[in-house]
């Protein structure tokens, strides 16, 4: 893959297969962004798991102590009483059939999907469409429910989820270059902390791998596991 200038600058003095402690490479991180916008600020950690077998998938979520930066559009597919309570609970759109039919023509603006278990037979429609995207309200991560009230104000609040990928690597997105370095540090702890608590139990040996830092334009640096998972 060919570098532009400014990342090869940016890029300058970090070493392949050094790990920093958690405080350097937030600081390093953030000294070397050049990019003209707030980047994002990933973490991607590689996990002790077979991606092949169904009883390693890791998946959970956390509340973000600082949110991560982002927009969060929330949709709630849902009906009768449970319409304004999402509505005062801040939901961005709200509704059933005519919701399920717009989505189904491709609109696609928002970042969480929620419903009630009564209409899901419903929202099944669209499984083809949100699955792969991640989207489809699922009540094994809480999008599922009647306390529609409660998983509206947690995902505005900043509460996000995380599934590993084929490759046993868990990417997470945290945060912005702008946010202040404690910030950062407390969001990136609060993270693994719930990314280790999903350990599957059929997972053995070291479960944190490997852990690198990088901003959107910026190169990944490696972080110290030990500074992390104690």
């Amino acid at each position: 893959m060919k570098r532009g200038k400014k990342y090869k600058k940016a890029a300058a003095g970090v070493e392949k297969g050094k790990f920093f402690s958690l405080d350097d490479a937030v600081t390093q991180m953030k000294e070397r962004a050049f990019a003209r916008f707030d980047e994002s600020v990933d973490l991607d950690v590689n996990v002790g798991i077979d991606p092949s077998k169904g009883d390693q998938v890791v998946r959970g979520s956390v509340v973000l102590p600082h949110g991560s930066g982002k927009k969060v559009r929330v949709v709630v597919f849902t009906k009768g009483e449970y319409v304004d309570k999402a509505l005062k609970a801040g939901a961005d759109y709200v509704g059933l059939e005519d919701l399920i039919d717009k989505v189904s023509k491709g609109w696609m603006d928002f970042e969480y999907a929620v419903a009630t278990p009564d209409v899901m037979d419903a929202v099944g429609k669209l499984a083809k469409l949100l699955g792969p995207r991640g989207l489809l309200p699922n009540k094994k991560i809480g999008t599922v429910t009647f306390d529609v009230e409660h998983i509206i104000r947690e995902l505005k609040s900043g509460r996000m989820f995380f599934k590993n990928d084929k490759n046993a690597v868990v990417h997470f997105s945290l945060g912005k270059i702008s946010f202040d370095k404690e910030k950062l540090k407390e969001n990136i702890n609060a993270f693994v902390r719930a990314l280790v608590s999903s350990k599957p139990a059929s997972s053995k040996g070291k479960f944190v791998k490997k852990i690198t830092l990088s901003s959107t334009m910026g190169a990944g640096m490696g972080v110290r596991v030990e500074d992390l998972v104690k």
